[in-house]
């Protein structure tokens, strides 16, 4: 908590000096009301000085308040701004650290757990400021300076005091040392809960299709009664604490009255100084509960800055170097003898991969399911960095290229088609910011989306749903295939980007890639054999390790993975020709 503090309420140091003197000013004021309210008794009323008196010292009394309103409103107005700007700071650099990240940290992380870090973790972190600039100064002061007023009322009644103050921050320590402990497991319950229903929203049309709908409301039930459960056994003892302090505090005032109603028998003590001891009681018991409640938020807002400083302190694992491309010393892609593993993983993915990708050339990438097809083209672009061994892309290791040129020199087409709401231009220009409308349409073209782009009411300016739910699987890909190719990279990887395509679409969609990319160096992933069958070279992989390499033809007569993977597909007559 003080390293964040540290961190970001200096940039807003005006605020909290001007909001908790606004504070301070008006806890003064308050302090003062009891002093008056026993000379209006004392001197007004019992001491015969009448109505003028009354209604002089009421409207002092009047004049505290509105005031104290003014101060407050002023405290009120730049705690308010402080938090938010904190919040909205320390938003951002969540937000920018986050894509600092290499994909090793953020699988290590989780997106649901970054997720509620955003939102919930910086909103706790918001209330933690607001509350610091508005309470910190004020409720200590209102418990010092109302203990000190009743000292000098008299000494011997403020006995009282010394004895329930200690007795009140007893109870407030055995209550929130109990609780503080479960605050920290409330948020990794919360961050089940948003994996649950990330899940299940996202996946709402699998679990439908599957009537799996009970067991998913079983699993979101059972994330939900643990955080349930939790917050109940906190819930219960910070029930505890208003009733404690309360019931301490009323038995304190009822010993102000009954040895206070001794002493102003005796004459050494007025009704108004009476008055005066409980008023300066029910303060500090308004106070102490106050605190109690800081305690609480500031447990709470602890626990979310510990989250939020575990991502401000990663250090992402693959740091650019300073080179920007530019000369083009050796082939376009070229792996020695790479091995990877990934972050906890006691197995590699790729052992020993050994290859070399000239300029224009197409790569085709085959194997069975977790053979590492997709691990290896990820090395490429260096999501990942590699365990052992080495990659260079156009004579340079990958590792001395700054992160951005170097995936400015590759368009990469994922697995998982991805667009972003707004209008098929604008996702287009994702890799070309100041792309024309005649390089979207080439590219749209040589993807195969031209017929149904041209079909849409707006066309280029057709608005694209979140997620591109209003277009299908296969014009998705079509999109993104178009959306890598309008930057016009040196290396295109096309990570089983055609799967949703038909054979008619896809053969033809190979034959514009290699028509309309000349000199560029494609990658192809696929499962299907017929879709690289004509790549000027063929990796063949098989859990993870580089089974064969070479054309269709000698790969089918002597590498048998291959070979079984197209006699699977293909007839012997059709893989032979």
């Amino acid at each position: 908590m003080f390293k964040l503090a540290k961190r970001y309420l200096g940039a807003v140091k005006k605020e909290i000096i001007i909001g908790q003197t606004s504070k301070l000013i008006e806890a003064i004021f308050e302090v003062i009301v009891p002093l008056i309210m026993a000379a209006i008794v004392d001197n007004g009323i019992n001491g015969g000085r009448g109505k003028p008196y009354i209604y002089k010292m009421g409207g002092l009394l009047v004049l505290l308040g509105v005031l104290g309103l003014c101060f407050a409103l002023i405290c009120q107005y730049l705690a308010s701004k402080a938090s938010q700007s904190v919040g909205t700071v320390l938003r951002n650099d969540m937000f920018r650290r986050i894509n600092s990240l290499s994909h090793a940290e953020l699988d290590r992380l989780g997106t649901p757990s970054l997720i509620t870090r955003l939102t919930n973790d910086i909103n706790q972190v918001q209330q933690a400021v607001a509350m610091y600039i508005r309470l910190v100064v004020r409720a200590p002061f209102i418990v010092i300076g109302s203990a000190i007023m009743a000292v000098s009322i008299d000494l011997k009644l403020s006995v009282v005091f010394v004895f329930v103050i200690p007795l009140v921050v007893l109870v407030l320590y055995l209550i929130m040392s109990r609780s503080i402990k479960y605050y920290k497991v409330i948020q990794k319950k919360l961050d089940r809960i948003s994996l649950v229903t990330r899940e299940g929203l996202s996946g709402v049309r699998v679990i439908r299709a599957f009537s799996r709908q009970e067991t998913e409301q079983e699993r979101f039930d059972e994330a939900n009664d643990e955080y349930l459960r939790i917050s109940l056994s906190v819930g219960r003892l910070s029930a505890l604490l208003n009733p404690l302090t309360y019931a301490v505090l009323n038995l304190a005032i009822a010993a102000i009255v009954w040895f206070g109603g001794f002493r102003v028998n005796i004459g050494d003590l007025t009704q108004g100084e009476v008055i005066a001891f409980v008023n300066y009681m029910t303060q500090i018991s308004l106070a102490l509960v106050v605190v109690a409640n800081l305690v609480v938020l500031f447990t709470k807002a602890a626990a979310s800055a510990s989250r939020i400083n575990e991502v401000l302190d990663i250090e992402p694992s693959i740091k650019g170097g300073g080179y920007k491309g530019g000369s083009d010393n050796g082939p376009a892609v070229k792996f020695d003898n790479v091995s990877f593993s990934y972050n906890g993983s006691g197995e590699n993915a790729l052992e020993n991969i050994s290859f070399t990708a000239e300029k224009g050339e197409t790569i085709g990438i085959i194997g069975g399911t977790g053979s590492g097809k997709s691990t290896l083209v990820s090395l490429i672009p260096r999501f990942y960095d590699v365990t052992d061994g080495s990659i260079s892309v156009c004579g340079t290791d990958v590792r001395e290229y700054d992160t951005k040129a170097l995936r400015n020199m590759i368009g990469t087409v994922p697995q998982k088609a991805v667009l972003f709401s707004g209008t098929i231009a604008e996702n287009m220009r994702w890799g070309k910011a100041d792309a024309t409308e005649e390089e979207i349409r080439s590219a749209i073209k040589t993807a195969q989306a031209e017929e149904f782009v041209n079909k849409m009411p707006n066309g280029l300016e057709t608005k694209i749903s979140q997620g591109g739910k209003n277009l299908s699987g296969g014009q998705k890909q079509r999109l993104t295939i178009a959306r890598a190719l309008v930057s016009k990279p040196q290396i295109l990887i096309l990570d089983d980007s055609a799967s949703a395509l038909d054979f008619a679409t896809d053969a033809a969609l190979r034959k514009a890639i290699a028509r309309d990319t000349e000199n560029m160096t494609v990658f192809i992933v696929s499962q299907r054999a017929n879709s690289i069958r004509q790549a000027d070279k063929i990796i063949v992989l098989d859990d993870g390790k580089q089974v064969g390499i070479g054309t269709h033809k000698e790969l089918l007569e002597g590498c048998e993975v291959y070979r079984e993977i197209c006699y699977s597909q293909l007839s012997r007559e059709e893989a032979e020709q």
